[in-house]
């Protein structure tokens, strides 16, 4: 069963291009939060780059392979898992004006590809990965900004 989360932060009074820049810098999460333990990064081609995850989650550790497009004038990134312990795994981060602030979203779409325990595991992922998200954008942009799940919720 795929699930879906979706979280919103209000970074008040944030410059967007920096804050893009610094959304996109993901070898650094690990020097703002303990949620990412690695991040490798490949350079593909200037707007592409593959990047490894090892991301604390619950009381184990995912790891992944992503292909990452990123585009510095929409200031959007999206995702595609290319291997890894997710079936599926792909999504966006976007990066919004508004008014004086800036607003980041981020969408994703996963599977665990485990379905006969995906009325139980599901529901738990869902929450797990909303909160990984939290403590990523808490770390990267400080505990002045406002975090708001708009979803997290398995689908079907």
């Amino acid at each position: 069963m795929e699930c879906s989360v979706v979280v919103h932060a209000l970074l008040p009074g944030a410059d967007a291009k920096e804050s893009f820049d610094r959304l996109a810098d993901f070898a650094a999460y690990p020097n703002f939060t303990d949620t990412v333990r690695t991040v490798g990064v490949t350079q593909v081609s200037p707007t592409e780059v593959t990047s490894t995850w090892e991301v604390n989650f619950r009381k184990g550790i995912l790891v992944w392979t992503e292909r990452d497009e990123i585009d510095p004038v929409e200031r959007r990134i999206t995702f595609d898992q290319l291997s890894g312990d997710f079936a599926t795994f792909t999504g966006s981060w976007l990066v919004v004006e508004v008014d004086d602030d800036v607003r980041v979203e981020f969408a994703s779409r996963f599977d665990l590809g485990i379905a006969s325990l995906a009325s139980l595991i599901d529901p738990v992922a869902c929450a797990a990965l909303r909160d990984a998200v939290r403590d990523i954008l808490l770390g990267l942009f400080g505990a002045g900004i406002e975090v708001r799940a708009v979803e997290a919720a398995p689908l079907g």
